[in-house]
């Protein structure tokens, strides 16, 4: 047996899809998938983004031996013996797949005189696994934790950039009446950095990255749906948290705000003890710096910088604006998941710390997580009441959790 094909729309590519494509491995010196592209369906993503987080699927798992071809207008049994394919593989998950594969498999014999399909069953993990039950899981908080348990990383990542693609184009109302060319640009190469390698999507962003970014939004989407919240205290809240992490380690070119302007150009000394006191500045500093360079919004600069400037919870910052319970509220939201995606989060927040030795981490990690459990049991860790709703309960619970198996380790 020398080639198999493996077919489908594979909108996205699932952990079931990928298990078939290993069982074809396992039979064939070659593995070819046959993407649909069908006019009929509306795929989340063009058939040539498909392909393309295929093979980076099948390369992020050392598979050289596995091709992507797209088929437009054909019949996948007549592609396979255009390009000598001697048999299809099918994974069948029920009797209704085995009804519906098989009339398939005859038509494809009988009629089209292609390929015969070898079908087999995936374990039991993966037996309701399919790309429209996860596509079902999007929406509540925590949808970009769950969909990740079903589906490669390269179709997870490109998930959420597709998703963040659309908040932001909505955020800064790309297609309203009036918005210049020029503003969509300026946008796409703010979003273009918030989403590189120097920014959430940087390889050593463990947990300021990319779901740390999708979470945070949808929390402050839900908690909009479930308070008399604004429209406009919406967009004020997801430009802050856009920005919030977008500085991690990093530094800002520009400290300068229209205060900051307004003090005057003439004061150098100023300007001069305005650059130290970014480049000491805590991340959380920088990113502010991040946004008011940006100048995406001049009119409401100043309300999201000190927003921003709220999420640095090392300190209480002084900040008085109304939405300041609510920006850190939801920066801390991570503490009230459920136990599987805090011990992720405790995970990559130590992975982000790799640098430094469990001598010091542990002492460092107690401490902070001691006074963030303190606070949730005085009730002052989550300030706004939906989120204190929500949250506190399994914050205590997670947090002192965390603590306890910081104390239990070797060497504590």
């Amino acid at each position: 047996m020398k080639k198999i094909a493996f077919s489908g729309t594979l909108d996205p590519i699932t952990n079931g899809h990928m298990w078939v494509i290993e069982e074809a491995r396992s039979l064939a010196d070659e593995v070819t998938v046959f993407l649909s592209e069908n006019s009929a369906k509306r795929p989340q993503f063009p058939a040539e983004k498909r392909k393309q987080i295929i093979e980076q699927s099948a390369a992020e798992r050392g598979w050289h031996n596995v091709r992507v071809i797209i088929v437009k207008g054909d019949y996948t049994a007549r592609a396979a013996k255009k390009h000598g394919i001697d048999y299809l593989i099918r994974g069948i998950r029920n009797t209704a797949d085995f009804d519906y594969e098989n009339l398939i498999q005859q038509t494809n014999v009988d009629v089209l005189h292609g390929a015969k399909t070898i079908f087999v069953m995936p374990p039991r993990d993966l037996g309701s696994v399919s790309s429209s039950f996860v596509a079902m899981l999007q929406g509540p908080v925590g949808w970009n934790w769950n969909v990740s348990k079903f589906i490669p990383g390269p179709a997870h990542r490109a998930w959420l950039l597709e998703w963040l693609r659309k908040e932001w184009e909505a955020l800064w109302q790309y297609s309203a009446a009036g918005v210049t060319p020029q503003a969509i640009r300026q946008a796409d190469e703010w979003f273009e950095r918030l989403i590189g390698d120097t920014s959430y999507g940087g390889s050593l962003r463990h947990y300021r990255n990319l779901d740390h970014l999708v979470h945070g939004l949808t929390e402050i989407r839900v908690w909009g749906l479930n308070t008399a919240a604004t429209p406009e205290a919406l967009v004020l809240l997801k430009k802050a948290f856009w920005f919030h992490d977008g500085v991690y380690g990093g530094e800002c070119r520009n400290l300068g705000s229209k205060r900051a302007a307004n003090r005057g150009a003439n004061d150098k000394k100023g300007a001069t003890a305005a650059s130290a006191a970014a480049t000491a500045a805590s991340d959380v500093e920088r990113s502010a710096c991040l946004w008011l360079e940006s100048g995406l919004d001049p009119a409401a600069a100043d309300q999201v910088a000190d927003l921003i400037r709220a999420t640095d919870h090392s300190r209480e910052p002084a900040v008085a604006h109304p939405l300041k319970d609510t920006i850190q509220s939801v920066d801390l939201a991570i503490f009230g998941q459920e136990e599987d995606v805090y011990d992720m989060y405790a995970q990559a927040v130590r992975d982000e710390q790799s640098q430094v030795p469990d001598a010091e981490y542990r002492p460092w990690r107690m401490r902070v997580m001691t006074q963030l459990r303190d606070r949730a049991a005085a009730g002052r860790l989550y300030r706004d009441p939906y989120f204190a709703t929500q949250y506190n309960r399994s914050a205590i619970a997670n947090l002192s959790r965390e603590i306890g198996r910081l104390e239990d380790l070797p060497g504590a």
